[in-house]
């Protein structure tokens, strides 16, 4: 019963890495993961997919390299943003910190923030991308 319930959990883990990469947010990801852990594992199996789902659809999609060019050539701030705390991948900025959107693509923004290009969704703030 334990090897089955082992076999199931690492099958579905397997199975649903296809799946949970295609999900574009945490929700879909574990969603995905749930089912196709419940179809391969059973319950069990459920509850590990759409753990490893939602983890697996927390990854945050690159922007297109159009809006990276533009966010490398625009020209910076006048005033130096400098903030205390670490700018993360996946954290969003905080509310000092003026967002400027992407002229062709409103679903982006970026700022520069302790001397570095960020990327950011502009309705979470959150970053996507750094610009190294």
């Amino acid at each position: 019963m334990i090897s089955k319930l082992i076999v199931g959990a690492a099958t579905a883990a397997t199975l649903m890495s296809g799946v949970a990469f295609a999900q574009s947010s945490t929700v879909n990801g574990a969603a995905g993961g749930a089912v196709t852990g419940a179809i391969v594992g059973g319950p069990v199996g459920a509850a590990v997919g759409g753990v490893a789902g939602a983890v697996v659809g927390t990854v945050i999609d690159p922007p297109p390299q159009k809006v990276v060019t533009y966010v490398r050539e625009a020209p910076a701030p006048s005033a130096r943003v400098v903030v205390k705390e670490k700018v993360v991948v996946g954290q969003p900025l905080p509310e000092t910190v003026v967002v400027t959107p992407i002229p062709d693509d409103p679903t982006y923004a970026y700022a520069v923030v302790n001397d570095e290009r960020v990327i950011v969704e502009p309705s979470s703030r959150k970053v996507i991308q750094v610009i190294k």
